[in-house]
């Protein structure tokens, strides 16, 4: 049965929790990262659910395959902010972080994988 919306995605749900819990993190951050680390990560973190929802809406599969990986290529640059914050703000507990990304990050993997054979 076909999905009626990428909102039924699990990727796209977990991708969901991933925003929430790098919020979370940022805003124990000091103020003076506002426009910089914060700014960076919180971006990275929304453009995955946000490329993996707009790629499900497209007709075409060659799209739809761009903007996962978009959305792959973003998890990578929050895994990268996520390792220099880890040596910045050692007293911050990252591991449902780690944990939400690195399963998104082999959902997108698979998803794009899978796509590839196929089309």
């Amino acid at each position: 049965m076909p999905l009626k919306s990428y909102k039924e995605l699990i990727v796209w749900q977990k991708s969901i929790g991933l925003v929430k819990e790098i919020y979370q993190i940022t805003k124990m951050f000091p103020k003076e990262e506002l426009y910089c680390i914060t700014s960076q990560m919180r971006r990275a973190a929304i453009s995955i659910p946000s490329n993996i929802a707009e790629g499900a809406l497209r007709k075409n599969t060659k799209e739809y395959l761009q903007f996962l990986r978009i959305a792959f290529g973003s998890s990578s640059e929050l895994e990268t902010q996520i390792i220099i914050v880890k040596e910045l703000y050692k007293d911050i507990n990252y591991s449902v972080a780690d944990s939400l990304l690195e399963e998104v990050q082999k959902m997108l993997h698979t998803i794009i994988l899978k796509i590839e054979l196929n089309h």
